[in-house]
């Protein structure tokens, strides 16, 4: 499943509404998750060469926090109309959408993702394990009842098993959803593995579990996954994080990595027997619907089964579909204004 997408507008960060406040924009603006950038931006072109009344939507990157922050900056032409996310917003989030005016926050689940581990396809390839994972990228590991910094500098010495390789893990930074699930079902239940952690209160386990090493072996990228990718091209022994789609984008030049023995597939990831895996999202600005030229036909246009079911162009591009039956809940509920 490969495909070439155009990004109609790489916005980052607060760049994303690149129009200023007219009356009646005529253009949407999305920013947001890099992982949900791709099919955006497919869905953005098909939209405005099937719909000639109405403007391609501008959509920009910066990550799922970024592009929910912009989001929920306030009402009007100079906020932005939909915000990407490869996780659920958080009531955090709501709460500062609502002071700030924003209260028809509408949910639009779009299909499902996996997080992959991958590194450069010459390379032997990983089996990896979440306790495998935090012991490569914590900055400290229990040893005889207390924490010393992390001893190991390649991957073997964690575990035989692994390749004989020195540990540079390419990892989404902060500002990412991919980083949430990543923390989640990876770094935390890897952390778990060890009983020192779990004597621990919890903040304290959550801070020692959280509190990555500073030595050069883990990298952040705050950019987009052709980042991640271009530092796996200057770092050829490196494991990246990515979404499954862009490494299906990308298998000539990845290998993937399995995860407790089980290979990152569209099979295995709806049967849920890979661990690491989440359903992606976009948030409708309810406010602007009725304002902001072709909200609502483009909200449902990318619902719909061509669009975005099984065999459309996203499902080719590496979106794992939502069921029939799911994705005509999803758009009764648009419709419906909840």
């Amino acid at each position: 499943m490969r495909f070439n997408h155009i990004a109609l507008a790489l916005a980052v960060s607060g760049a994303a509404v690149a129009t200023t406040a007219n009356a009646a924009r005529d253009t949407i603006q999305i920013a947001g998750s890099s992982t949900v950038l791709p099919f955006s931006s497919i869905v953005a072109e098909e939209f405005g060469n099937t719909f000639p009344q109405f403007k391609a939507p501008v959509v920009g990157s910066g990550g799922s926090s970024a592009g929910l922050k912009q989001f929920c900056s306030g009402v009007g032409d100079n906020t932005i109309d939909i915000a990407n996310a490869s996780r659920k917003i958080k009531d955090t989030e709501i709460a500062a959408c609502k002071k700030a005016g924003v209260n028809k926050v509408q949910e639009i689940k779009i299909g499902y993702d996996g997080i992959v581990f991958a590194s450069n396809s010459t390379k032997a390839a990983y089996k990896l394990r979440p306790q495998h994972v935090f012991a490569a990228l914590s900055a400290e590991l229990p040893s005889n009842g207390k924490l010393v910094p992390n001893p190991y500098t390649r991957w073997n010495q964690i575990d035989k098993s692994l390749p004989n390789e020195a540990i540079t893990l390419v990892i989404p930074a902060s500002n990412h959803g991919t980083r949430e699930v990543f923390q989640e079902k990876m770094v935390e239940a890897g952390c778990e593995a060890y009983d020192y952690y779990k004597k621990l209160d919890k903040d304290a386990q959550k801070k020692a579990c959280s509190t990555f090493r500073k030595d050069g072996k883990v990298i952040e990228i705050a950019g987009d996954y052709t980042e991640t990718l271009a530092r796996l091209k200057t770092s050829p022994n490196a494991v990246g994080v990515f979404g499954l789609g862009f490494y299906d984008q990308n298998r000539d030049k990845l290998r993937v990595a399995t995860v407790n023995n089980v290979v990152p597939s569209e099979q295995t990831i709806l049967n849920g027997s890979y661990p690491v895996s989440r359903p992606l999202y976009f948030y409708v600005k309810g406010e602007h619907i009725k304002s902001i030229k072709g909200l609502k036909e483009f909200t449902e246009y990318f619902l719909s089964k061509k669009v975005s079911g099984k065999g459309s162009k996203l499902d080719k591009a590496g979106l794992i579909s939502l069921s029939d039956t799911e994705r005509a809940k999803v758009l009764a509920t648009f419709k419906a204004g909840k």
